[in-house]
């Protein structure tokens, strides 16, 4: 978990703010607004397994993931389930900071990541005082929801076999379309962001050996892509807009 003494230690040097000034947060704003932010803004680079945040605290940071992999989950009883994996530079956990409310979803590291974290009243008074920067938050936002609606609207209309084929056309294309790469976390993982129980998943993997797909291990082979397409039938109101 993120302490106040772990982020003191971080506070975004001068060499780091051009790093910083990189993300599509500041790309319109105006550059007094970028260091006004940046000045009480930190930098961290996290080891896998850190707790960046917990639902339900309040929204204290706004969390823009520079490089590396972020877990979003969320828990109920004793359930707990993946909403969504963060692998590309992109702020998350947006809404509750623009609206001031508490944070819907925890998130954590899966794979070692660089975060840049504003603080929450800091960005609702830029947005106020800066239109660009308004603008950027409301396309962070928007990208952050259509995400969420494509993930549902694949939940409710496919099954969990094409779920788990358009996933691996995904991350194919994701590492250079070379139809082999190493599963970029736990199947378990995997599994919650698909909605499929583990067993389910690995009857699903056992189910695409037609399709010319083979696992061992972390490693993933997909020995037919166009036979996988047939199956997966990709569509862009349901994929990934970015691939």
């Amino acid at each position: 978990m993120i302490t106040g003494e772990m982020r003191g230690e971080k506070a975004v040097r001068p060499q780091d703010c051009e790093e910083a000034k990189q993300c599509s947060l500041f790309a319109r704003c105006r550059s007094e607004t970028a260091a006004d932010l940046l000045r009480g803004a930190f930098i961290q680079n996290f080891p896998a397994h850190t707790q960046l945040n917990r639902e339900g605290e309040v929204a204290d940071f706004l969390f823009f993931n520079l490089s590396g992999t972020i877990e979003l989950t969320a828990h109920w009883r004793n359930r707990e389930t993946t909403i969504d994996v963060i692998e590309r530079p992109r702020a998350f956990i947006v809404a509750a900071v623009v609206m001031d409310r508490l944070y819907l979803q925890s998130s954590r590291v899966l794979r070692a990541a660089r975060i840049l974290m504003l603080p929450a009243g800091s960005v609702r008074s830029a947005m106020q005082d800066d239109a660009g920067f308004a603008t950027a938050m409301a396309e962070e936002a928007s990208v952050a929801y259509r995400h969420v609606a494509q993930e549902l609207k694949g939940l409710k209309l496919r099954s969990g076999i094409e779920r788990l084929a358009n996933w691996l056309i995904n991350q194919d294309i994701f590492v250079g379309s070379a139809h082999a790469f190493n599963m970029p976390y736990e199947k378990k993982v995997l599994a919650a962001r698909l909605g499929l129980a583990p067993e389910v998943l690995s009857r699903a993997f056992s189910t695409l050996a037609k399709y010319g797909v083979r696992v061992e291990g972390a490693k993933v082979w997909i020995g037919d892509i166009d036979a996988l397409r047939k199956l997966a039938f990709p569509d862009p109101l349901l994929d990934d807009e970015t691939i």
